[in-house]
């Protein structure tokens, strides 16, 4: 099955579309960040284009700070209008482009209103909104015809600035802005710019649902800044965001990512980059835009870096220009995309589905977002342990009100508390269609409803539950123990997995059930079912009683753990195809398709130390991009190994 990996496209009056992968930075020059237009030197600007351009970045998001530009209700200020033509210029000049941003507003710590705005909401009061228009459709008029624009965002991180909003009308107002854009000529790509932080990415409603604004933005814009508690995780964090994201079926484009250097170590601000850059390639990221160009040192009095002081140290070079370790990491990650010449590649079909419920984007009455934000942290620990296993997997959505996609040969629905009616009667249809249908039981953080709100659990996994109402089973034991009494897949009796139990006392809890026609495969320490069977025709339903994803997701420094076995062995069970294998969880495996033909297969390293793997290969060998046969790959700390299948 397909896995999403559309590209932004220009778009213009005289010529076809074309495929982009945006690859730069977002852009304040050092002269004053969000003030630099009051102190704009187009030398130095110049100079700070060069150091980009120089390193393979071919484009910036620059912004009109909005209490600059538009100093009255009716006026755009006409100096500054001049000096961003002159900063389009500089952009032409090194070969380089720009997505201006219109609405700033919100900027590193700190938010700035126009002089007028006197309290007015952005949202739904209606001459303010007009304004907001009009100054975009002024602005988009004054420089849509310049080939240095390449696309359009409305705002930067408008639910920090305007505020949370119903989705009727924060779509209202998006679609409102986008309009303006088009109606001053806009032609070029345009998106919203509020950092993906809705529903479908976090749990909670902010407003910004990426299904309504996807119904007439072109691409979806993450902003990650995730903090962790687990290396691993963190790697994966912003991977996990871009499959999420990609629910509004438009181009994800990595729109803000970084890290303060006062926050990291040289050397691991390098690995952040590298990890995030090659994962969310292979999460189906086709574009990426760095925050920011440059350090700011000199300004350290003016505000937000005044009382932000970090936010002066997240450029990729400093303050005098040098480049620092992301903006290499940078470099190399271009010249990776010519190499594999990315805008002709897919990414590689895959025949298993991680099944997000449609609790975390629906809006289903009586929902607890508590509940909404475990899917999400259930969903990125499953994806983890699926990466460790090098099982690819398509992230799909069950459909609102009910319903799974077909096609695959292995399902996922892990650490599951909600799913909806349809879609519980579909999962034996599944199997007996020949999948393999995985469920782990979960009962959720919140006392509302504790319980699973599953269905016909005899019919599906032959088993009846043996609960008491209103009470959950705690898991007492600090590791829990499956121990196989039969094989399952790669796993094999008398193999033990081992998870170390958390969570709070709500969903620290297993599933006691009373086996009927169902086959148990594996117990926990006490000789209660832990892994059930049951056959549905040529495919079968596997339930586990115990919610390791959450077990894991709890807690930190964790990975790898051992799901990622079980999973392996459900990959093998399912069937599924894995051309390129390495035993190590900790190197992770996956692959671009380029439509002449060639694969190209991706390791990514989790190790601290440089690693050397023997990966094995199903079909074909591996060959280094210049052609050289490959048997062992060594790799650097958290580094990446690009490779070719033959």
């Amino acid at each position: 099955m397909h896995r999403s990996f559309t590209k932004v496209t220009s778009t213009g009056a005289a010529s076809p579309a074309t495929p982009l992968a945006w690859l730069g930075a977002n852009f304040w020059s050092r002269t004053g960040g969000p003030l630099m237009w009051r102190n704009y030197d187009p030398a130095i600007v110049r100079e700070e284009l060069a150091v980009l351009a120089a390193h393979g970045l071919t484009m910036t998001r620059s912004f009109f700070y909005w209490p600059d530009f538009m100093p009255t209700p009716t006026t755009v200020d006409e100096a500054l209008c001049e000096r961003f033509a002159d900063f389009l210029q500089a952009h032409r000049e090194t070969g380089m482009t720009t997505i201006p941003t219109f609405i700033v507003g919100h900027m590193s710590g700190q938010n700035w209103d126009p002089a007028w705005r006197e309290g007015r909401d952005l949202y739904t009061d209606v001459w303010f909104v007009g304004r907001q228009a009009w100054y975009i459709k002024t602005l988009t008029a004054r420089f849509a015809h310049d080939p240095a624009v390449t696309g359009w965002l409305i705002t930067n991180e408008m639910p920090i600035y305007g505020g949370e909003a119903s989705r009727a009308e924060v779509s209202a107002w998006a679609e409102l802005m986008v309009n303006a854009v088009r109606a001053g000529g806009g032609h070029q790509p345009v998106s919203i710019g509020d950092g993906a932080w809705g529903i479908e990415t976090t749990g909670h409603d902010n407003g910004y649902s990426a299904v309504e604004l996807g119904a007439f933005v072109d691409f979806t814009g993450p902003h990650v800044y995730r903090m962790e508690s687990d290396p691993v995780r963190q790697h994966l964090k912003a991977a996990i965001i871009c499959e999420l994201a990609a629910v509004g079926g438009r181009p994800v484009v990595m729109e803000e990512f970084g890290l303060s250097s006062d926050f990291v170590s040289p050397e691991n601000a390098g690995h952040y980059y590298r990890q995030l850059l090659h994962t969310t390639l292979l999460a189906g990221a086709t574009g990426w835009i760095a925050w920011n160009n440059t350090d700011y040192d000199a300004i350290i009095g003016q505000r937000p870096y005044s009382h932000h002081p970090f936010e002066m140290h997240f450029g990729i070079t400093t303050s005098s220009g040098e480049p620092k370790p992301p903006l290499r990491e940078l470099a190399a990650f271009a010249k990776t995309l010519t190499d594999v010449d990315v805008l002709r590649c897919e990414r590689r079909d895959v025949q298993a589905a991680l099944v997000v419920p449609s609790y975390l984007a629906a809006d289903y009455s009586f929902t607890n977002e508590a509940e909404r934000v475990v899917i999400v942290k259930n969903t990125e620990q499953a994806y983890v342990a699926a990466r460790e296993a090098d099982l690819a997997v398509g992230v799909v959505r069950e459909v609102e009100d009910g319903g799974l996609p077909g096609g695959y040969d292995l399902y996922l629905l892990p650490s599951v508390k909600q799913l909806t009616g349809p879609s519980w009667v579909q999962v034996p249809e599944l199997a007996r269609a020949g999948a393999t249908v995985y469920a782990s039981y979960c009962a959720g953080e919140s006392g509302s409803q504790r319980g699973p709100w599953w269905i016909y659990t005899e019919e599906i996994f032959g088993v009846t539950r043996d609960l008491v109402y209103g009470l959950n089973d705690p898991i007492v034991d600090d590791v829990v123990e499956i121990t196989f009494s039969a094989d399952l897949g790669s796993l094999r009796a008398g193999d033990v997995l081992r998870f170390r139990a958390a969570g709070n006392a709500e969903g620290r809890a297993f599933l006691p059930v009373v086996v009927t026609d169902g086959v148990v495969v594996a117990t926990d320490s006490r000789g209660n079912p832990a892994i059930v069977v049951k056959a549905h025709g040529p495919g079968r339903t596997v339930l586990c009683t115990y919610p390791l994803e959450y077990l894991a997701a709890a807690q930190g420094r964790v990975n790898p753990e051992d799901t990622y076995r079980l999973y392996d062995a459900l990959a093998a069970l399912a069937g599924v195809e894995r051309p390129v294998r390495v035993a190590d969880p900790k190197v992770f495996v996956d692959a671009l398709v380029h439509d002449d033909g060639r694969e190209f297969v991706f390791l990514v390293s989790q190790h601290r130390k440089p690693v050397t793997v023997t990966p094995s290969v199903t079909a074909g060998g591996l060959v280094t991009l210049d052609g050289a046969p490959v048997s062992s790959v060594s790799i650097d700390p958290y580094g990446v190994a690009v490779l070719r299948r033959t």
